[in-house]
């Protein structure tokens, strides 16, 4: 069997200190002007925004569709030939 050598010291290891926090003086006064400002714009959110606010949502027409869906009575062949024809021109 070969014997193994020792490699480096023997010392052991120490812990890292971190560094001392700067003082006061050295911060900016206004911790936020440093670090800079972030935004976020969401494009066409606003007029979904606009139109919720003014309820534009005309409540008779739904009111009248939720009674077609419970009655069953809402899905029709001839509607189902209005959506695929629709369907079609926009992939053709």
């Amino acid at each position: 069997m070969s014997v193994i050598n020792n490699v480096g010291t023997a010392a052991p290891v120490s812990k890292l200190q971190a560094p001392a926090p700067a003082s006061k003086a050295e911060q900016p006064a206004d911790v936020s002007a440093a670090r800079g400002r972030d935004s976020v714009e969401l494009s066409g959110v606003q007029g979904f925004l606009t139109a919720l606010k003014n309820n534009d949502i005309r409540t008779e027409k739904v009111a009248e569709i939720k009674a077609q869906i419970e009655a069953g009575t809402y899905e029709t062949a001839e509607k189902f030939d209005i959506a695929a024809d629709r369907l079609l021109d926009d992939v053709l």
